[in-house]
């Protein structure tokens, strides 16, 4: 088994103006609709967007691909569990990527307060 990391810390106020430049597109490009609909319904919804996009920075980095290969951000969704804890689901090529690592598990850590947001992510697999 191996074990891979991945941790990214972002700036909520980075997310804020890339939503308030580009509005919906931007939101689009990187969320998925369930994610979009999450973190719009919360008075911080400006950290939950932060927190997730952290999320997806941190697997990309955690499988070693970055953003190559195809993989986008709205590929890599952040989901909570009945109890609230965060998982990742992933869609198209991230998925491609995860299953080509054989993965056997993915932990996710998000954090996030006023100005910053920061995600943890820790994969168990194959090879």
């Amino acid at each position: 088994m191996v074990i891979h990391t991945g941790i990214d810390i972002v700036e909520v106020a980075r997310i804020k103006n890339s939503i308030a430049n580009s509005g919906t597109h931007f939101i689009e490009k990187v969320y998925t609709k369930s994610e979009a609909a999450y973190c719009v319904s919360a008075v911080n919804s400006f950290e939950r967007f932060a927190a997730r996009f952290a999320a997806k920075e941190a697997f990309v980095k955690a499988i070693g691909k970055g953003f190559s290969e195809g993989i986008m951000l709205n590929m890599i969704e952040v989901a909570k569990d009945e109890i609230g804890k965060p998982y990742l689901l992933l869609h198209g090529k991230a998925l491609a990527a995860a299953e080509k690592l054989e993965i056997e598990s993915i932990d996710l850590s998000l954090s996030h307060i006023k100005d910053t947001a920061v995600a943890t992510v820790v994969i168990l697999s194959k090879n």
